[in-house]
């Protein structure tokens, strides 16, 4: 019978400062701890899988979770890239990691690329300043929609933002604008990525719509997917993930709407036959909460979530296994700034019925010093020859 690995990459579910975390700007950051200060915050069975096990974890009050007795396999996972967004943390799950930072703008993009953007697309832009991407409509909003000048921003993180009224330039037509920006968005601006954000409602009350789309840098070597699809194995995007690769490696993907979506989609999936790797993005946690520095919501989240791993886990079959990870924090109790927080990630392994899964020593695995592990043992339990196991980086976790 065909093997499968299903990894889920809860976006932005960090578990602690790592100790660089004061290089960021980050000390102190814990994206659980501050969802356990909600009282909507509950998950049993991600703590079957040996959540509340992981070196280090800490929760803001006892939970009663915490004395749930772990069957699965589990270890805290340390980036050894040098970022803390969304391109490089993916990159490294899946084997490829960034010695050096993506570029990022505290003051701004330069001339040269504004210059050459508003050339290229025939309209001015807005703002150019770091900013958080549900206010920058507010504040710019009114002037966009009067002159159709676009709003341009970024983030902590190596990002290009363009937020634009669905009535001024129509969805597909910003599209097309965020891919001359990725065109001119090279060498040494090369930034991770180019983000569509378009929005809609009127003055006062701007809103962000799902429509938002990601546009990658190129990964500059070959990743899990590259190896595991030049071998004949599926290699299937749920969510963004086609987007964070530049659709470098995938066999096939298919966008969502959010975390639900996600999810039923990774059901569905379960049920199709495939040989290979279901690699799922889920969003909300980063997007809508994290960023937004939402304790419940973020919160509220996590138990959806939960509440659904069971389902998740009745369709594995005896040669599938299931991973659980993040890609970097999004710390809602951190009130310093709105971005992506440097911290340790979770890796959580099954087989079916929460099981360890065949072939491991199961438990805890203790604090490992690269995301890419994942990757490795990906290409491991896939049954990938050691030749090609060795084009990525990282050791197997599960042997």
């Amino acid at each position: 019978m065909a093997k499968r690995v299903i990894l889920i990459v809860m976006d932005s579910f960090g578990i602690g400062a790592e100790p660089d975390a004061q290089q960021f700007g980050d000390a102190g950051t814990n994206t659980l701890r501050s969802c356990t200060k909600s009282d909507l915050f509950r998950a049993p069975n991600l703590a079957k899988l040996g959540l509340f096990r992981i070196d280090g974890v800490e929760t803001a009050r006892k939970l009663s979770e915490e004395s749930v007795e772990a069957v699965g396999t589990y270890a805290r996972l340390r980036e050894r890239s040098m970022g803390k967004d969304t391109t490089i943390g993916h990159w490294e799950i899946a084997g490829l990691i960034s010695p050096e930072p993506l570029p990022t703008y505290p003051n701004g993009f330069p001339d040269e690329v504004i210059s050459a953007f508003e050339k290229k697309v025939g309209r001015k832009t807005l703002c150019n300043l770091p900013y958080s991407g549900t206010k920058v409509i507010n504040d710019y909003g009114d002037e966009h929609v009067r002159t159709g000048d676009l709003i341009v921003y970024t983030s902590a993180d190596s990002v290009f933002q363009i937020a634009a009224h669905e009535d001024i330039v129509p969805v597909e037509q910003l599209y097309e604008m965020c891919r001359d920006a990725r065109r001119i968005l090279t060498g040494k601006h090369g930034v991770g990525r180019v983000i569509a954000r378009p929005f809609i409602g009127s003055s006062g009350n701007y809103k962000r719509t799902p429509r938002r789309h990601d546009f990658s840098l190129l990964p500059p070597k070959d990743t899990m997917l590259d190896v595991l699809s030049s071998n004949g194995k599926d290699v299937i995007g749920i969510g963004k993930i086609n987007d964070i690769f530049a659709g470098k490696g995938l066999t096939e993907y298919t966008y969502t709407s959010g975390n639900e979506d996600g999810i039923n989609k990774t059901v569905e999936y379960l049920d199709r036959d495939f040989n290979g790797l279901l690699f799922v993005n889920l969003v909300d946690y980063d997007m809508l909460y994290g960023h937004r520095r939402d304790i419940d919501g973020y919160a509220k989240a996590v138990a959806y979530f939960d509440d659904r791993l069971p389902e998740i886990v009745s369709k594995l079959t005896d040669d599938d296994i299931l991973m659980i990870t993040a890609d970097h924090g999004c710390d809602p109790g951190y009130a310093a700034t709105t971005d992506h927080t440097r911290e340790y990630v979770p890796f959580l392994s099954c087989g079916p019925n929460f099981l360890p899964a065949k072939g491991t020593k199961g438990g805890n695995l203790g604090t490992r010093p690269t995301f890419s592990d994942i990757a490795a043992s990906v290409l491991s339990y896939l049954d990938l020859p050691e030749n090609e196991r060795k084009r990525v980086e990282g050791t197997d976790l599960l042997h």
